[in-house]
């Protein structure tokens, strides 16, 4: 498992099959949603030639980390968390949900079941379609077109700001964020978060209560989350009517969602320009941004690179072939990871023998009493994701992608 990675539609697209393989191998790739309700929109795009939208999508889920990859929570409900005084870690780690506590084999911890995108990315392979799904890619295409200046610039002047012009979009970004963090007018300034946000009303009083009481601070200071995407929100506005960003193409606003989850990454990867000039902005100095062509062109180096070793070895499977990237020659993968798991080489150095067969089956044993454990009532929850005994994340993998086995060719395919 290697650095964790947020990956846009076009890098995903610009990958071969096994390229793909290589990248699910070698990150550890933090899945945003507004990737999955992108690539169902292409059922309502006009595709190239000698292809159906349903063939599209299928090529774009075969392509999608199985291996190594985890869907993040949406930004929205994480930013209704944030202002209710809920902390959301922004340190580069995926906020997942569904973990059901569990107890078993003398540990408490969560099991994490397949979630619900996986099961439908693995129909999507099959071109097998909802029809809710087909209805909700329409109404997203619909609302991802619309940008309602009217409505932000009428927000803006209710705690007296009149939106000026930028010159660069650095100017932008600081900005945005001096609107954010103003304090003038608490009352309609909660009001413009909540209507930007589209936070839910029933909220309200909670959230400016709570705000209220702790003397009205900077929003990045008392909700960084939710500052972080609003400020996202009015930076895009921003540099729309600055000229900075162009008003014509109609997915800007969509590829600009993927920035709300930049908190929770490493390297942020993409193919797209305007990613390109926007995203480094928003990175933290401990994160990167990846140019997608870049880390295209070193996938396709370590496909031949690992393709030289005789088929004996690759029916064992990339656990047993490729627990790292290739230590000796120019490899960006290989860099990626000495910069972000820095001990790599020296645990290849040290490496502990394989556990034997006995130890090996006793752990596996211990695993499965916990994942078949008992439920846990919610008031009996004495540990968080950071205090649990075990954690289990529960996948559906294809045995071989492409040319290469992900998992033995001896393993039997059903084998829980």
């Amino acid at each position: 498992m290697g650095p964790i990675a947020i990956f846009d539609k076009s890098f995903l697209q610009s990958l071969s099959i096994d390229e793909s393989v290589w990248f699910d191998n070698f990150f550890m790739s933090n899945i945003c949603p507004v990737f999955y309700v992108e690539t169902l929109a292409d059922l309502e795009k006009n595709v190239r030639e000698g292809r159906t939208p349903e063939q599209e999508v299928r090529i774009i889920a075969d392509k999608t980390p199985e291996m190594h990859a985890e869907p993040n929570m949406f930004h929205h409900e994480l930013c209704v968390g944030s202002l209710l005084g809920q902390k959301v870690t922004m340190d580069g780690r995926p906020i997942l949900s569904g973990g059901r506590p569990t107890k078993g084999g003398g540990k408490k911890g969560f099991v994490f079941d397949p979630p619900p995108e996986a099961e439908a990315f693995s129909r999507w392979k099959n071109e097998e379609f909802l029809e809710v799904e087909r209805k909700f890619a329409k109404q997203w295409r619909e609302a991802i077109q619309s940008i309602d200046f009217d409505k932000v610039s009428y927000w803006l002047r209710s705690i007296g700001v009149e939106l000026k012009k930028c010159k660069s979009l650095d100017e932008a970004k600081l900005y945005a964020e001096s609107i954010v963090n103003g304090r003038s007018n608490p009352l309609a300034r909660m009001k413009f978060v909540f209507t930007l946000l589209g936070i839910p009303p029933q909220y309200f009083m909670q959230v400016y209560y709570g705000w209220g009481n702790l003397g009205c601070p900077p929003l990045s200071k008392f909700a960084p989350y939710a500052a972080h995407v609003l400020t996202l929100e009015l930076f895009f506005y921003i540099s729309i009517s600055s000229s900075l960003i162009s008003a014509e193409r109609k997915t800007n606003k969509s590829d600009l969602a993927y920035l709300y989850y930049l908190p929770f990454c490493m390297v942020f990867i993409s193919s797209d320009r305007l990613h390109r000039r926007c995203a480094p902005l928003f990175l933290r100095d401990d994160q990167e941004f990846i140019w997608g062509q870049d880390l295209k062109d070193d996938l396709g180096k370590i496909d031949l690179h690992f393709d030289k070793l005789p088929m004996s070895e690759k029916e064992k499977g990339l656990h047993a072939i490729a627990t790292h990237p290739p230590t000796d020659g120019e490899y960006l993968t290989s860099k990626l990871w000495d910069k972000f798991l820095p001990r790599w080489r020296h645990t290849l150095v040290n490496r502990q023998p394989p556990m034997p067969g006995p130890a090996s089956q006793r752990l596996l044993e211990e695993m499965k009493k916990f994942t078949n454990g008992e439920p846990i009532s919610p008031h009996e929850i004495d540990f968080d994701s950071e205090s649990a005994d075990a954690l289990v994340l529960k996948r559906k993998v294809h045995k071989r992608k492409g040319k290469w086995w992900q998992i033995a060719k001896a393993i039997e395919a059903d084998t829980e």
